[in-house]
């Protein structure tokens, strides 16, 4: 129980960065196309290195002292990676959502309003992060929970000001788009209780869901993160941002193992 509330905690309080992150939008409307590209991949850099770092490395050593040889270990960070990336695809083609730069996806929909196809993809999002947080402090290493936590948190911060200027182009108004991204931030949390309850009921499963996690974040990154910053042409903008979140996140995980 200690560990679902802990995990539920610190994924809300990563949630709550999104939030955090949207407050510029008070005062400022636009932002550059560059400064959007290095923002969202700072995203993803974080995502990828908590990726490996913080869920496959663990959970593939999980597996391990769970007495599977190395070969067994690897097959089910294989097979939990390829779950969760393959339920994320099912979510995204099944349900209705618009991204900001790459346009809409998945069914289409005339009863839902724009804005509430916009929710739709951050809620797709900002699952799987939730839930890797939560699962991150039910391995039984706060250290790499928290690393989770910070990391995410930190990722959340600038894709929040990015969400909200989106919302703000489209005219929405800059106290909306702030409440927008504040309500988008509460599905992390949702995503940590998932992730935190499955692991306190069956820790055998600990090592399937840390693999199952990476996977789901693996596709975001590969499926929406690098296709936005290509969409405007800011690859490189991009790619300085994934780099930064990488080695910040790669730091943090180092530093508080």
């Amino acid at each position: 129980m200690n560990s679902i509330v802990i995990g539920s905690v610190a994924s809300l309080v990563a949630g709550m960065a999104t939030g955090l992150g949207a407050l510029p939008v008070l005062f400022v409307r636009t932002l550059t196309d560059r400064l959007q590209g290095i923002f969202l991949g700072f995203g993803g850099g974080v995502m990828l290195a908590a990726t490996a770092f913080s869920l496959i490395v663990p959970g593939t050593e999980l597996a391990r002292g769970q007495g599977h040889t190395e070969t067994q270990a690897a097959l089910i960070m294989v097979m939990g990676i390829l779950l969760g990336g393959g339920f994320l695809w099912l979510a995204h083609n099944n349900f209705p959502h618009e991204h900001f730069f790459k346009g809409q996806e998945g069914p289409t929909s005339s009863s839902l309003a724009r804005i509430w196809l916009f929710v739709v993809a951050i809620i797709l999002h900002n699952f799987p992060e939730g839930m890797a947080v939560g699962v991150g402090f039910s391995g039984g290493s706060l250290s790499s929970g928290l690393a989770l936590a910070i990391g995410i948190g930190l990722q959340n911060l600038p894709e929040g000001l990015v969400v909200a200027v989106a919302l703000r182009s489209l005219e929405y108004s800059a106290v909306y788009a702030l409440g927008v991204a504040f309500l988008t931030g509460l599905v992390e949390p949702i995503g940590g209780i998932v992730g935190a309850s499955i692991i306190s009921l069956a820790q055998p499963l600990l090592p399937w869901a840390m693999a199952f996690a990476a996977g789901a974040m693996l596709f975001v990154i590969s499926d929406e993160i690098i296709p936005e910053t290509s969409r405007k042409g800011i690859q490189q903008e991009g790619t300085l941002g994934i780099m930064l979140g990488f080695v910040v996140m790669m730091f943090l995980d180092v530093v508080l193992a």
